[in-house]
């Protein structure tokens, strides 16, 4: 198979575990996928192989990987991925007080830093979410 065919059926596949993981391909993916579309296809395919659902043979289910990726992305200091995971992580039904003691051990690692930067909109964010009713802001990026 040409590796041109290749990349683009990675890429497809990758768009698609975008969307049905987040419900769109994110703006900056699509820029990468546009502008270097054989690096998209590679991050894509491995995006995909995490992001399985136990049911679709994936270790862990959806709900754990995305509150583990809002807590690494809290510690890299990636405020917007730390939303958006955080906000998937809610709807599939992480508690705040689950989040709020994951974020605890995020400060343990990265110092309080970590909060001020990114940690405090995350759990401002996942309390909007649980509100009665909720507070629903526009998607990210």
């Amino acid at each position: 198979m040409p590796v041109k065919d290749l990349i683009e059926q990675a890429a497809a596949l990758g768009a698609a575990n975008f969307t049905a993981t987040s419900g769109r391909v994110p703006d900056r993916f699509k820029l990468l996928r546009d502008a270097a579309p054989a690096t998209f296809a590679g991050y894509a395919l491995m995006r995909a192989a995490v992001m399985r659902d136990k049911s679709e043979g994936g270790a862990l289910d959806l709900k754990t990987k995305e509150f583990l990726f809002a807590l690494l992305d809290t510690l890299a200091g990636n405020r917007d991925g730390a939303l958006a995971h955080a906000e998937r992580a809610v709807r599939l039904g992480l508690t705040v007080e689950e989040l709020a003691e994951g974020l605890t051990q995020v400060i343990m690692v990265g110092g309080i830093t970590t909060w001020n930067m990114v940690g405090a909109d995350v759990l401002s964010r996942a309390l909007e979410l649980t509100a009665d009713p909720p507070v629903v802001p526009p998607p990210l990026g």
